[in-house]
């Protein structure tokens, strides 16, 4: 099956949305600060934003909070024009979805349940609080499948209608490494993990056979 260029479909979005006499309402995803940078820089013009942060698949707690911290220190140092909401951190309660997925390799089906779990509490806080569009950040990262990513959301979509799904594919034409400069501008935190128990378990082993080598 042939890939879907969504930076594109962004880009034909934001183009019509440009002609309306008022920004449309529009919620959005954000899993951490650094992935949180270029995706405003792009589309901060066109909306009116509302970030929901509903991240409980971050483990442990210390680095929840500390990628919150983050978030909302950079929100405040390039003073963005943003409303914040914040689900409670629960991950006992969210990975009990995903450990029938625990051998998965990272990219496989438990990511997508993932985003699924996410993208669906989204929607329906958006469409609760009347918000036009929905959408996230995730597709910056180069670790994250931005087709599964857009596909979810537009099935959601038809669930939570008159919500829009926001397409994008924010990685495209060098965005990762466009983030990574304004992440090393601002010193913000970059974390070595995706965030879920998995993903650190990963990560400690390779902290361990980093410290085997250099000892």
């Amino acid at each position: 099956m042939d890939k879907i260029n969504y930076e594109i479909i962004l880009e034909k979005e934001l183009k019509n949305i440009s002609k309306f006499d008022k920004k449309p309402t529009l919620l959005l995803h954000a899993c951490c600060g650094p992935c949180f940078t270029l995706p405003y820089e792009i589309i901060k013009g066109y909306f009116d934003i509302t970030i929901i942060y509903n991240n409980s698949n971050i483990y442990p707690q210390e680095e929840y909070h500390r990628r919150l911290n983050e978030f909302k220190k950079y929100i405040l140092d390039i003073n963005a024009d943003v409303k914040f909401v914040e689900f409670p951190y629960d991950n006992a309660t969210y990975n009990k979805d995903l450990e029938s997925h625990a051998n998965d390799r990272e990219g496989q089906e438990r990511c997508r349940i993932c985003f699924r779990k996410r993208l669906s509490q989204g929607f329906q806080y958006a469409k609760e609080h009347n918000f036009d569009y929905f959408g996230t950040v995730m597709t910056i990262s180069r670790y994250k499948n931005s087709q599964d990513i857009n596909q979810i959301g537009y099935e959601l979509e038809k669930q939570y209608s008159p919500v829009k799904w926001l397409p994008a594919d924010f990685k495209k034409n060098n965005g990762y490494e466009k983030s990574l400069k304004i992440v090393r501008e601002h010193e913000m935190y970059f974390q070595e993990y995706c965030g879920c128990l998995y993903s650190y378990r990963i990560y400690q082993e390779k902290l361990k056979n980093r410290n085997k080598k250099e000892g």
